[in-house]
């Protein structure tokens, strides 16, 4: 009896990220330029608002989810536009004076590698990396620089990226030491940003140049980028410490960073914080590949369910809190967690 219930579930959670992608590209796609809209409605064109760049890495990773589970080659030709559209909107260049920025569009190329064998995205990754580095430095003992004109403010975002990113390249595309990157770059991050007893990630250090933690700063997605990093140390290490530290954020992380009511993680708002819940998502799978945690997946059936029942309008956007109504505009980012969370719900160990 239970076959039926288990295939329905599947029909309605493929319907919905199916839904999910195409309001993505109905709503966001400008064929014109070859990228993503930064909100809906789009901005008028007289809007100087620098190119929401990372933003755009991580509509890459969406059209990665879809393309590796549809095999759509509307979708492929998507990925490659995008990233030439990206390109020539940067100024004819890949990189930029963000680290963070460019870790996350290497982490978008290198699944859009694996995923459809185009060398373009192999080139676009090595020459990320290789800028990448160019990001440690002393201060603060270590760690990778956020941007830049900037260097001695390291935050989470700049570095745990870039361990899992360094995991990931390990033995590939002629980097022979990505390992070496990845557990100096982990550990220098779990030694100045990661509350031991807890395993909460807090955002950044010296930001104004007086060697503080900014403890305040309480985001989604410096947990998850942590776990994810320790998920990728473990898959190429075994060491059982590395994949516990990610356990133990990951629970801290879904059961402090949620609304009490509704279960649903906490509202950051639009622009840059709309995507910090998506980004949590897409690592707290990684997790769940590797360790079946039943608290961590009955975080993310919740907060699907919510967001479905909640937080979308008419036309299939989703909204930055996910267990309220959403109203327009709705950014890029925002839309995007949504589809993250939906394709994670497809890719679940052992079933829905």
């Amino acid at each position: 009896m239970n076959a039926p219930i288990v295939s329905t579930q599947l029909a309605s959670r493929l319907q919905q990220a199916d839904l999910a992608q195409h309001a993505l590209t109905q709503n966001y796609w400008n064929p014109r330029k070859n990228l993503f809209e930064r909100s809906c409605p789009a901005p008028s064109e007289l809007d100087d608002t620098p190119l929401h760049y990372w933003w755009l890495a991580h509509a890459l990773d969406a059209l990665t989810d879809r393309y590796e589970r549809t095999q759509d080659p509307d979708t492929r030709q998507r990925m490659n536009d995008l990233l030439a559209g990206l390109v020539r909107a940067n100024g004819g260049v890949i990189t930029n004076d963000y680290y963070d920025d460019m870790e996350w569009l290497a982490l978008a190329c290198l699944r859009a590698f694996d995923a459809t064998g185009e060398p373009g995205f192999a080139e676009a990754t090595t020459t990320l990396w290789q800028d990448i580095k160019t990001g440690w430095n002393t201060h603060c003992d270590g760690g990778i620089a956020w941007r830049k004109f900037q260097m001695d403010y390291k935050n989470t975002p700049a570095n745990a990226p870039a361990a899992i990113l360094a995991a990931r390249l390990n033995g590939r595309l002629g980097i022979s030491d990505g390992l070496d990157w990845a557990i100096r770059i982990y550990h220098w991050n779990r030694e100045h940003l990661v509350e031991a007893s807890s395993g909460f990630v807090w955002d950044g250090m010296n930001r104004e140049g007086d060697g503080l933690v900014d403890h305040e700063w309480r985001y989604t997605y410096c947990q998850g980028v942590m776990v994810g990093a320790g998920v990728e140390l473990y898959r190429l290490t075994t060491e059982e410490h590395y994949l516990a530290e990610a356990v133990q954020t990951a629970r801290k992380a879904v059961t402090d960073l949620v609304d009490p009511v509704s279960g649903a993680l906490q509202y950051e708002e639009q622009g840059d914080g709309g995507l910090f819940k998506g980004i949590l998502i897409r690592y707290l799978l990684q997790l769940l590949l590797v360790h079946p945690d039943a608290q961590i997946r009955a975080a993310l059936t919740t907060n699907a369910d919510s967001l479905w029942a909640n937080a979308r309008t008419e036309g299939g956007l989703f909204g930055p809190d996910w267990a309220k109504a959403p109203v327009l505009p709705i950014d890029l980012s925002t839309h995007l967690s949504g589809v993250f969370l939906l394709e994670a719900m497809l890719r679940l160990p052992n079933g829905l």
